[in-house]
């Protein structure tokens, strides 16, 4: 299969790269700066990502460009061009100033391949503290902006490019064209990746890889493992057991409601209600990392519990997609996130691991599951945090604070799911990630009726993304806004402040703990 090697040089945006690649129908795979593969026959072209390093530092990161320089169609971002710019005899320096934000391109070769059908004076977006301040002999200028000399250039020796912007973030206009002038054109991509033949491949594969086999498969009622159920089912059918731990602190009546759609969707699915288990093992609990370890831990227990009754089962299957496996590893190979889809279970339960989706970002993963035909109540969930509403209370864990906060947090989301956008969608599909904050360990002064009050605020999040790897705050209409205040304060025992977070991830993150 056709593919482009993106080669991770450690900015926080290769991931965003991959994600502009497959929207081209192309598939890549994001390695480690010096993990180029030694067979190379399928790949059609590399990418060369940005760095928090200069080319200068004693810690930077280096590759052998000549694997794949002139073999393969190259293109440089950012670190990636200012290196190959640097190690190919040009001179790369300190800028007088830092250029970060946004630039307007002039186009000095408009006819250059990688430049087709960008417009002059086009939008880009630097951010780089080092600037090429001369090129090697055999390179040449084919864009600048008022600020960078060198913004793009060419190769005159071999199919080699680097541009000093990120065309893969959004605010480069046109971006997503260059990219394709690149994927498309240059490396001429058959543009064959698609959701339709991702199933079918993965269908015919996991047949032969699980042949006669059981497999057993955790599910938290999120778009991951579900749709990872659905794939699953159809290539083995009732060969595959699900296994749905509720800890108490889902969503008001997630627990029902998502055993039910999974009846609909013809899957076998055992349902554990543990909720004392966990509530107990919080209680007294205020640190939120303590919080997810006892989550963490329980869950691993009660689901080993619950898979060890299934004798014959001999594979354990996650919803793990891309970005788990990308976030789980820097690059160089240290874990810097330990991720609930990738460690823990297999090794304790001496089962053989499957994980169909580990190739896919989540829009992908969308994707697919509409194409297996999903209701969009499902694959258009919004992103809900593992450990569940334990980390959406600030304070102690108890049943009764749940309870409030799954109260506010359903006339929220149900709100959302009512209110319609002048496009004639509801609000919730404007939404990235919604949810409500219960802070229990904060009273506020109200009054009620005759009553002074003396009880917890409620604050509300609502953030748009495309990723989750940077959110701003969803400007939500105020008629909506004050609507939800009021159902809140008025149907919700224990709450008499309700708040908005107007806060964007950086500096601030998606979720409160």
């Amino acid at each position: 299969m056709q593919k482009i090697i993106i080669l991770d040089f450690g900015s926080q945006t290769t991931q965003l790269i991959g994600r502009r690649v497959r929207e081209l129908d192309t598939f890549c795979e994001i390695l480690p700066y010096n993990k180029y593969p030694a067979d190379d026959a399928d790949v059609i072209g590399v990418i060369l990502s940005g760095s928090p390093f200069s080319v200068h530092d004693a810690e930077a990161f280096g590759v052998d460009l000549t694997r794949f320089v002139g073999r393969k169609p190259t293109l440089g971002i950012c670190y990636g061009a200012q290196y190959m710019a640097h190690t190919g005899g040009g001179r790369v320096e300190r800028a007088d100033s830092r250029e970060y934000g946004r630039a307007r391109l002039t186009l000095v070769e408009p006819e250059n391949p990688l430049l087709k059908g960008l417009a002059e004076g086009t939008q880009v977006w630097m951010s780089h503290g080092d600037t090429i301040t001369a090129l090697p002999d055999h390179f040449r200028v084919i864009a600048s902006t008022g600020n960078v000399r060198y913004a793009a250039y060419a190769d005159t020796q071999t199919p080699t490019w680097g541009v000093q912007f990120h065309p893969e973030v959004f605010h480069s206009e046109q971006g997503s064209t260059l990219l394709r002038n690149f994927v498309v054109d240059i490396c001429g991509s058959a543009q064959s990746w698609s959701a339709a033949s991702f199933i079918d491949t993965t269908v015919a594969e996991l047949k032969a890889q699980i042949g006669s086999d059981r497999v057993i498969l955790g599910l938290s009622g999120g778009v991951d493992s579900s749709v990872c159920a659905v794939l699953l089912n159809r290539a083995i059918g009732q060969q595959l057991t699900c296994i749905f731990v509720d800890h108490g602190m889902l969503r008001k009546n997630e627990f029902h409601d998502v055993l039910e759609a999974y009846k609909g969707l013809g899957l076998n699915v055992i349902g554990v209600d543990a909720s004392e288990r966990f509530f107990s093992d919080l209680r007294g609990v205020t640190e939120p990392e303590q919080k997810r370890k006892i989550i963490g831990r329980d869950f691993v227990e009660v689901f080993n519990d619950q898979a060890a009754r299934i004798t014959d089962a001999r594979w354990l299957a996650q919803g793990t997609i891309y970005p788990d496996r990308i976030e789980s590893l820097n690059i160089t190979g240290k874990v810097i996130k330990s991720h609930h889809n990738v460690g823990g279970l297999p090794e304790q339960m001496n089962l053989r691991l499957c994980e169909p989706l580990q190739w896919l970002f989540k829009d992908e993963v969308r994707r697919v599951g509409r194409q297996l035909g999903m209701p969009d109540h499902l694959i258009n969930r919004h992103p809900f945090p593992g450990p569940g509403l334990a980390v959406r209370i600030l304070g102690d864990i108890t049943p009764e604070r749940v309870a409030v906060l799954q109260e506010a947090d359903h006339i929220y989301i149900s709100a959302m799911r009512e209110y319609v956008m002048p496009d004639g969608r509801p609000l919730y599909d404007h939404v990235w990630q919604a949810g409500a904050i219960l802070l229990a360990t904060t009273r506020s002064v109200g009054v009620m009726g005759d009553e002074r009050t003396y009880e917890h605020p409620v604050a509300l999040r609502a953030v748009t993304s495309t990723d989750a790897m940077t959110a701003d705050w969803a400007r939500l209409p105020y008629d909506f806004l004050a609507d939800v205040s009021n159902r809140i304060i008025n149907r919700v025992r224990g709450v008499n402040r309700v708040c908005y977070d107007v806060s964007s991830k950086p500096p601030a993150t998606i979720e409160w703990e």
